[in-house]
């Protein structure tokens, strides 16, 4: 009985302590983790995600759902057994020890199958991309380039009666198809892509700021419902990339760019260098390269009317009700958590390194 005891402990103890060699392992050798990457992740992970895939929810939104429940009730609920059960406080304390340990070695296993081992890889950008310096005039050219382009596009989309873009084209099924068609040049991206899941929650999603999200432990592509579905080429695409071991976000941000403008659908590639067009709008005001303020100028009223849309324009007021906590609050959490995160897996500039993905639009368009 004592050794039985003993292996129903040892086994998950067992399970971490591998989980923690595998991420030091990762950490010392970029040739691990790019062996990883590129011949282990996707024969892991593809199973995963057609299971999870199985689902018409979001699995990890449950599985967050039910942790919550197990903490606010649970913990409740154990602190009365063991108080009216004096008898049977050592098994009662037992199972929920063992239960314990069995979720925090199946996050252990996830976060580090999924997401920790990718960290450490070679990047994507270092694969496929070749990167030298870049001049501000080059800058200014790649600004030009994104504004001409969106203003060709945008008199090709559909508009609604404030002469506002909207999506008409199936959205899930031509992200599939443009991560696929990417794949012809990005081998990394090839394989299996399950549909994506919208977010129950998605009202929190917004007052996190976010419009997609990655769940090592579901292996899913998650999006945020109530942004403007404009949005979604870009995100999902993004969040694909997650799932095929590109865990650093300025490197999703330049794959739903490549993989979106690639795309057959006018739609799509419309929404691709809207939201490139944004971060280099922003780089080229923050860093003040007045040299291409006069190209703000060239910026078509269709573009003007459709960029840095993130939620329909009465959003808060409409869903007021759901404030359970300050938005205020919830996004300064959201950040300091994705910030923390980001750092703790070797990146330096945190949540700054999203506004990166204009270097590499710079690689990809003034290679060296």
């Amino acid at each position: 009985m004592i050794k039985r005891i003993r292996l129903r402990y040892l086994i998950p103890l067992g399970i971490i302590l591998l989980m923690v060699l595998l991420n030091v392992a990762a950490r010392l050798s970029t040739g691990f983790s790019d062996f990883y990457v590129m011949h282990i992740f996707p024969i892991l992970s593809t199973p995963f995600a057609f299971i999870s895939g199985i689902f018409p929810f979001s699995a990890g939104e449950v599985m967050i759902v039910l942790m919550l429940l197990i903490i606010a009730l649970g913990i409740p609920a154990l602190i009365v057994l063991l108080i009216i059960k004096k008898g049977r406080r050592r098994f009662i304390g037992g199972i929920a020890a063992l239960t314990a340990l069995w979720i925090f070695t199946y996050i252990c296993v996830t976060e580090t199958l999924n997401c920790f081992i990718m960290y450490q890889c070679t990047p994507f950008s270092g694969r496929y991309l070749s990167h030298r310096e870049h001049t501000r005039s080059e800058l200014v050219e790649l600004y030009g380039i994104l504004i001409e382009k969106s203003n060709e596009l945008a008199v090709q989309v559909p508009r609604d009666e404030k002469g506002r873009f909207y999506i008409t084209c199936d959205v899930d099924k031509e992200a599939r198809s443009a991560m696929k068609r990417a794949a012809k040049d990005y081998p990394q991206l090839a394989g299996y892509y399950p549909k994506p899941k919208k977010i129950g929650f998605s009202y929190f999603m917004s007052q996190m700021g976010l419009t997609g999200i990655y769940f090592p432990f579901s292996m899913e592509a998650n999006y945020n419902g109530d942004m403007m579905r404009t949005n979604l080429p870009d995100t999902l695409c993004h969040e694909y990339a997650h799932l095929k071991g590109v865990m650093q976000e300025d490197e999703a941000n330049f794959i739903g760019f490549i993989a979106s403008i690639g795309s057959d659908n006018a739609e799509f590639r419309y929404s691709g260098y809207l939201s490139a067009l944004e971060y280099v709008h922003n780089t080229i005001y923050r860093r003040d390269i007045s040299e291409g303020y006069s190209l703000t100028d060239d910026i078509s009223d269709e573009v003007r009317a459709d960029w840095f849309r993130f939620l329909p324009d009465d959003y808060w007021e409409k869903n007021k009700k759901k404030k359970i906590i300050s938005t205020e609050t919830v996004s300064t959490v959201t950040e300091t958590a994705l910030d923390t995160n980001i750092k703790m897996n070797g990146r330096e500039e945190g949540t700054e390194s999203y506004s990166h993905v204009v270097n590499l639009l710079l690689d990809y368009y003034f290679p060296a």
